[in-house]
C-alpha cells in the first residue's frame, strides 16, 4: 500500500531520473565494453508498453460486463439506469468533442507548421503512417460500423480489434442483466473475479511504472535532448484548457439548465471529494467520500447514490476521454500524419467506448489510450511523448471524472422527483 501511496513521487523521480540519464549518455554512447546505455532505457520502456498491453483484453471484459451487469439488476431500475446511462454518454460526448476542438485549433503536435514527431526521435516515417491509414478515410465510415460487429468475438480480442470487443462486452453485459436470478449470480461471480484480479494485475503493471517510465523518458532525452520539452507543454496546455472548459463551463451549464440547480453551490459540496479524486488519482478510491458529499452534502438519496455514482466510478470518464482523444490526435501531429473526418471518427467513437471500459485506478488512461492508437494504425511507440506529463495530467481529470458523477447524481436525483436536492439545509451538512 505504501509503494501505491507513493507512485506519483516515485513517477516523478522516475522523470527526472530519466531525463537526466538520457542527457548524460545519448544514443549512441558507449560504456565499458561497448555497452550503450540506450539499449537498457529502450528494453525498460518496451516491457512497460507489454505489461500495458497485456492487461487490456481481459481488464475491459471484466470492467465493462460486470458494470453494464450490475446495473441492470433489481426491479424498478430500468428508468435510472436510462436516465444515468444517458447523462454519462452525453458528457463523454462532449468533452471528446471540446478535446478535438481545441487540439484541431491548437496543434500542439506541430510547430511552426512542422510535425514535432521527427525531432523527437519517432522511428516511423510518415509514408508507412500513410499507408497503414489509407482505410481510415471519411469513406470508410460504413465499414468501421459494419466492423464493429465482430464475426468471432475472440479472434478481434486476439488480434487487438478493441471497438468489436467493446461492442460485444456491452451487448454481453446487457444480456447477463435480463437472465434468471440463478444464471446472473453466477455469470456475474465469474465476471466480478476476472474483474478482481485483473485489477490486482493491473495494480502490479502500474507500480512497475516508475522504471517503465524512467526508460521510455530516457530513450526520449537521448534521441532529441530537450527538444521534447517545448511540444509536451504545448499539449499539457491544450488537455488542461479542455479539462477546464468542460469542468467550468460544459457540466455546470448541464446542471443548471436540465437539473436546475445551482452549480457553484454544488461545487463547494463536492471540494473534499474532488481534492482527494485530484491527489489519489482513483475516482474507485474516491468513491466513498463521492458517495458521502452525494448524500450528506448534497441531499441525494442513498437510492439514487448507491446506484449513480459507483457505476459512474466504473463506466463514466469524462476527463479520460477528452485526454484519450487530444493525446491520439497530438501523436499523429507528432508523426506528421493528418487524420481525416473518418480516422477522427474513429478516435471520437473509440475514446467513447474505451472511457466506459477504464477503471478507476492511477494511470488508467495510458491502458485505454493504446485502444484508441491501435484504432487509428498508430504506433505504440508514440506514448512515450505524453509520459512525461501524464502524472500532472492524470491527477486533473481523475477530478474531472468525479465531478461528473457528482453532477449526474444530482440531476438525475432532481428528475427523480427528490426536491432536497442541494437545498441550502442539505448544503449545510
Amino acid at each position: 500500500m505504501r509503494l501505491r501511496h507513493n507512485l506519483p513521487l516515485q513517477i516523478l523521480i522516475a522523470l527526472v531520473l530519466g531525463t537526466g540519464a538520457g542527457l548524460l549518455w545519448p544514443q549512441g554512447h558507449a560504456l565499458i565494453g561497448g555497452w550503450q546505455p540506450y539499449s537498457l532505457f529502450d528494453f525498460l520502456g518496451t516491457l512497460f508498453l507489454r505489461g500495458l498491453r497485456m492487461v487490456i483484453v481481459p481488464l475491459i471484459a471484466g470492467s465493462i460486463i460486470t458494470g453494464v451487469a450490475g446495473a441492470g439488476q433489481g426491479s424498478g431500475l430500468g428508468r435510472l439506469f436510462t436516465k444515468t446511462f444517458a447523462w454519462y454518454v452525453t458528457t463523454s460526448l462532449l468533452a471528446i468533442l471540446l478535446g478535438l476542438l481545441l487540439v484541431n485549433l491548437i496543434q500542439p503536435g506541430l510547430q511552426h507548421g512542422v510535425a514535432v514527431g521527427p525531432r523527437l526521435g519517432l522511428t516511423l516515417q510518415d509514408a508507412d503512417l500513410a499507408a497503414k491509414l489509407q482505410d481510415k478515410s471519411t469513406g470508410d465510415l460504413v465499414g468501421i460500423i459494419q466492423r464493429m460487429v465482430p464475426v468471432n468475438p475472440v479472434a478481434a480480442a486476439a488480434d487487438g480489434q478493441m471497438l468489436p470487443l467493446i461492442f460485444f462486452c456491452l451487448l454481453f453485459g446487457i444480456a447477463i442483466g435480463k437472465l434468471d436470478p440463478e444464471h446472473r449470480a453466477s455469470q456475474l461471480r465469474f465476471w466480478e473475479s476476472l474483474f478482481a484480479v485483473m485489477m490486482r494485475i493491473t495494480g502490479w503493471v502500474i507500480l512497475t511504472a516508475p522504471l517503465g517510465i524512467f526508460g521510455l523518458m530516457a530513450k526520449v532525452t537521448a534521441t532529441s535532448g530537450f527538444a521534447a520539452f517545448a511540444p509536451l507543454l504545448k499539449y499539457a496546455l491544450t488537455v488542461l484548457a479542455a479539462l477546464v472548459l468542460h469542468a467550468v463551463i460544459t457540466l455546470p451549464l448541464l446542471v443548471r439548465t436540465i437539473g436546475r440547480l445551482p452549480a457553484g453551490r454544488h461545487a463547494r459540496t463536492m471540494l473534499p471529494a474532488l481534492l482527494t479524486a485530484f491527489s489519489t488519482r482513483s475516482s474507485s478510491a474516491t468513491l466513498p467520500l463521492t458517495m458521502d458529499r452525494i448524500e450528506n452534502g448534497a441531499g441525494v438519496s442513498n437510492r439514487v447514490s448507491s446506484f449513480v455514482l459507483p457505476l459512474g466510478a466504473t463506466i463514466n470518464m469524462d476527463g479520460t476521454a477528452l485526454y484519450e482523444c487530444v493525446a491520439a490526435l497530438f501523436i499523429a501531429q507528432a508523426y506528421g500524419v493528418h487524420l481525416g473526418f473518418g480516422a477522427q471518427f474513429v478516435v471520437v467513437l473509440t475514446a467513447l467506448l474505451a472511457s466506459i471500459g477504464a477503471a478507476g485506478i492511477p494511470a488508467a488512461g495510458l491502458v485505454m489510450i493504446t485502444i484508441i492508437l491501435d484504432a487509428v494504425g498508430l504506433p505504440l511507440e508514440g506514448i512515450a511523448l505524453i509520459l512525461a506529463v501524464d502524472p500532472v495530467l492524470d491527477m486533473c481529470r481523475t477530478a474531472v471524472n468525479v465531478w461528473s458523477d457528482s453532477c449526474g447524481a444530482v440531476v438525475v436525483a432532481r428528475s427523480e422527483g427528490e426536491a432536497g436536492v442541494l437545498s441550502n439545509k442539505s448544503s449545510n451538512k
